[in-house]
């Protein structure tokens, strides 16, 4: 049970990462690779906001602030580069994932930061089996289920959404109609970054707060979005749903194929294919999980989960 709580907490974080690239993607066709740089410096700002206007504050508004950073880089960059094709899109935020990883240990330092979890959000929510499940994880869970809604809402219910929706296929019809397409496409940057930037403030905590982090989750956020399908929304929530699950069961469960052979009585030799090879436990192999599974579904399904186009 609290395992699969803790699958939960963690596919629904991933969710949170890999929602605003997913909506970047599908709206703009900009496959943004600084989008992990976004989430890590969600986090370092809230970690400069907390010990000054505290924690609550700082959830607020340094989402805010990554946003606004994300709009520039469409504004200055992005948008003379739209023209030219995606490649060059492509190079611009590849770069921009370095400078921005330098950027923070030059202001921060290349260690890791005490990010702990507020006081208010300390404690434990309930005890399943004498197992405590805390407070923090289920704010979390109930940040990222808010998230998916009001993100849902407002592209599908609010005239916001709408427009954006309309300025997607038919531009020129939306710009002769009086509205800014450039400043949409702007704020849908901006919009996506500032996602990457919540899920940071929460993963900050959850996890750590050094520079690597966005090299950490980096990788596994473009196979949620792949798996999902690209430019899917609800397939993005599936894949890291499934991926966050596979990986916290594949720790809890720390056996090998080689010590199932042994409980049906096949005995094998300390050979190369004994110990090396079969006697990887589940739990060293789950950082690798989720690449075996994005190889399966392109296998299986190029398109992803629920995609409508080929990665």
């Amino acid at each position: 049970m609290v395992s699969s709580l803790n699958g939960l907490a963690y596919g629904l974080l991933l969710f949170m990462l890999s929602s605003g690239l997913t909506l970047t993607f599908s709206m703009m066709g900009i496959l943004n690779f600084a989008h992990a740089s976004f989430y890590m410096f969600g986090a370092y700002i809230a970690y400069a906001l907390s010990s000054t206007i505290g924690f609550w504050p700082a959830l607020l508004v340094a989402p805010l602030l990554v946003g606004l950073i994300g709009a520039a880089v469409e504004r200055f960059g992005l948008r003379s580069l739209h023209r030219h094709g995606h490649i060059p899109e492509l190079l611009l935020t590849y770069g921009l994932a370095y400078i921005m990883a330098e950027l923070v240990q030059v202001v921060w330092g290349r260690t890791s930061l005490p990010n702990p979890v507020p006081p208010s959000l300390q404690g434990t929510l309930f005890t399943v089996f004498s197992t405590q499940f805390p407070v923090f994880k289920g704010f979390m869970m109930l940040i990222a289920v808010l998230m998916l809604l009001g993100v849902y809402l407002m592209l599908s219910r609010s005239r916001v959404g709408l427009i954006i929706q309309a300025a997607l296929t038919q531009p020129k019809m939306v710009e002769a109609l009086g509205h800014d397409v450039p400043r949409i496409f702007m704020m849908v940057f901006g919009g996506g970054c500032a996602l990457a930037g919540l899920a940071g403030v929460l993963g900050g905590i959850a996890f750590v707060t050094e520079p690597s982090m966005a090299h950490l989750l980096g990788g596994v956020m473009f196979v949620v979005v792949v798996i999902g399908g690209l430019g899917s929304l609800v397939g993005a929530l599936v894949a890291s749903l499934m991926i966050g699950l596979l990986q916290t069961f594949a720790i809890g469960l720390d056996v090998s194929l080689l010590d199932a052979l042994n409980v049906l009585g096949l005995r094998l030799d300390d050979g190369f294919f004994a110990r090396p090879v079969l006697g990887v436990t589940l739990a060293q192999a789950a950082p690798m999980l989720p690449y075996l599974l994005l190889v399966l579904i392109l296998v299986v399904r190029p398109r992803g989960l629920l995609g409508t186009r080929e990665a």
